[in-house]
């Protein structure tokens, strides 16, 4: 169960999550304690965070060996706004479905150069499913002097 905390409601942060067609910035560990970075697209459903990477990806290992991460969706232009948090992780080996809807989410349809190599049939792509534990939401919408206009970029 998902602790919500900050300025937005459950509901708001949900509709955030919907909206927004930022990547997520995943937090984990390397083997060796260090910290790992990456960017991915993601979509939100019933409360989960989705994504999509291939199989072979230094992420997946990682996530395999520490399934603890922490999170970041914010928007890059102002008013700056957003959700970070921290979770778990499970890989889901089939990680087409996901992927598909991704593109859809992110390049509008799959009627692209990019789009058919991301769901080229020889891709073996995995789901990253994060199970959210705690989200605090910020929005500088009013201290910027910007309207919040529901979607960002």
């Amino acid at each position: 169960m998902t602790e919500f905390r900050g300025t937005w409601t459950e509901d708001e942060t949900g509709a955030f999550l919907q909206e927004t067609t930022v990547p997520i910035r995943i937090a984990t560990h390397r083997p060796d304690g260090s910290l790992w970075l990456v960017t991915l697209w993601y979509r939100y459903r019933d409360g989960v965070l989705e994504c999509a990477t291939r199989a072979n990806a230094d992420v997946v290992r990682f996530l395999r060996d520490d399934p603890e991460i922490a999170f970041d969706i914010s928007t890059n232009r102002i008013p700056y706004r957003g959700i970070r948090g921290n979770g778990t992780v499970e890989i889901d080996d089939d990680g087409r479905p996901v992927l598909r809807d991704l593109v859809e989410r992110y390049l509008g349809g799959t009627d692209s150069s990019l789009a058919e190599w991301l769901l080229d049939e020889d891709r073996d792509e995995v789901a990253i499913r994060i199970e959210p534990r705690e989200s605090y939401s910020w929005d500088y919408s009013e201290r910027m002097g910007a309207g919040s206009s529901g979607k960002s970029e």
